[in-house]
Order: structure tokens, then C-alpha cells, then sequence
């Protein structure tokens, strides 16, 4: 669904991605792993059009979306749920979700696909009109998910969920993500700090390294890696 050939990312003077290729088969779970400033995050971002690509080349779906503008990839049906979260705080969590859905056409549909996401984050609508400021930063996480969802992915890039949020509720967004994709189908990218969770959830990975793919592999080979688990897992 998603496919990244030999892409090159600057600020400035100072190359960011060397060259990385990966790909994102429809229906899976994929992760990338790194130690912060490997370039997770801004592969997330030059796929979403936020950073502009030196060179290379993104395809989705069989199109080419490189350097298209943010919300052109959003109507292609790429969503990313940012570092950070990113709620609107001085929004309602029913007026955040509302934009989410900001491109969509079919309004009718937005009662159905409310539901859908109040079966997954039950929580929400209990907060539903609360403003965003006044959530735990768990809550704000399902609301940023949520918030994506409702612009009807057809692939979800999520960008450090587990940031700054309580311990007890990491798993919960996991297990959530685990739902969402299992359910749905939905095609997911994950970068994620916490690289034990990634790999247990995801069916790929990639390992990042000053911006360059060091390893790739099935998720259960790399947690199965020596050097994965001496140097991401906290093992050996």
C-alpha cells in the first residue's frame, strides 16, 4: 500500500535520511525502531508532506504522493496521529473529532463513524464535551486516534502513542491499535519509543540508525535478535 524507494531528506546542510526504502504491505501492522534522532519521525513526516523530500520516491495506493501538499495526502485516504498528540486543547473532544472528518463529503456518515470510535475509546464519549485541555494525556492519545480515524483512512502513521503517557493506559492504546487493525483491517505505521511494545504488536520492522535501514525483518525474528535485544529490549 505504501512504498518509500531510496529517500533523501535534508534540513539545510545536515542530511537527515540517507537513502531508506521500506514498504507497507495493506492490512499489516509495520514498525519503525530507532534511538532518538534516527529519523523515525521524519519519515512520518515527509510521507504526510510536512518536510519536503531531497529525493526518492513515496507511492500509495500505486500513486506517486512525494512533496504533494499535507492535506492532498490526507484525501488520499493517509492520515498521521503526530508526536505529541496534537489535540485542538480549547476544542471540545466532539468538536476535535468533527475535524478530523474536515475533508470528508459524507456528513451523513459522521453519527456511524462517531459510534465506531466511541465503541473503540468508550472513554470519549464520556468526555465528549469536554475541551481537550482537560483530558489525561492517555485520553488525549485516543482522541488524536480518533481524531484520525475519522477522516476514514485507508493507512494510519502513528508517531510515539506511548509519549508522556501513564504506564497503565500504554497498554490499553496498544491493545486498542491491536483492535483497530484486526477489526478494520486497517494498514498501520508505527514509530514507537518503546520498542519491546512495537515488535509485540507489529508483523514487520525496520531499524533505524542515523537515518539509514540497518535491519529489517518479521517483528518476531528481531525481538529473536541478539543485538535488537542488547541495544532496544534492555536484554543481554
Amino acid at each position: 500500500m505504501l512504498e518509500i524507494r531510496d529517500l533523501h531528506v535534508h534540513y539545510g546542510a545536515i542530511a537527515a535520511l540517507h537513502g531508506i526504502s521500506l514498504e507497507v504491505p495493506a492490512g499489516k501492522i509495520v514498525t519503525l525502531i530507532g534511538a532518538n534522532g534516527a529519523g523515525k519521525s521524519t519519515t512520518l513526516r515527509t510521507i504526510s508532506g510536512l518536510i519536503k523530500a531531497r529525493s526518492g520516491s513515496i507511492t500509495f495506493n500505486g500513486e506517486p504522493i512525494t512533496n504533494l501538499p499535507p492535506h492532498e495526502i490526507v484525501a488520499r485516504g493517509l492520515a498521521q496521529c503526530p508526536e505529541g498528540r496534537m489535540v485542538f486543547t480549547n476544542l471540545t473532544v466532539l468538536e476535535n473529532l468533527r475535524m478530523g472528518a474536515y475533508l470528508r463529503r459524507d456528513k451523513q456518515n459522521f453519527p456511524k463513524d462517531l459510534d465506531h470510535i466511541f465503541a473503540i475509546f468508550p472513554r470519549l464519549k464520556e468526555r465528549l464535551k469536554q475541551t481537550a485541555e482537560t483530558l489525561s494525556g492517555g485520553e488525549q492519545q485516543m482522541l488524536a486516534i480518533g481524531r484520525a480515524l475519522m477522516s476514514q483512512p485507508k493507512c494510519l502513521m502513528l508517531d510515539e502513542p506511548s509519549l508522556g503517557i501513564a504506564p497503565i493506559l500504554v497498554q490499553t492504546i496498544f491493545s486498542k491499535i491491536v483492535e483497530i487493525n484486526r477489526e478494520t483491517g486497517l494498514t498501520i505505521l508505527l514509530v514507537e519509543q518503546n520498542a519491546n511494545l512495537a515488535l509485540e504488536i507489529s508483523h514487520y520492522g525496520y531499524v533505524l540508525e542515523t537515518g539509514r535501514i540497518v535491519l529489517q525483518d518479521e517483528c518476531a525474528a528481531l525481538r529473536a535478535n541478539d543485538e535488537i535485544r542488547a541495544a532496544y529490549l534492555g536484554e543481554g
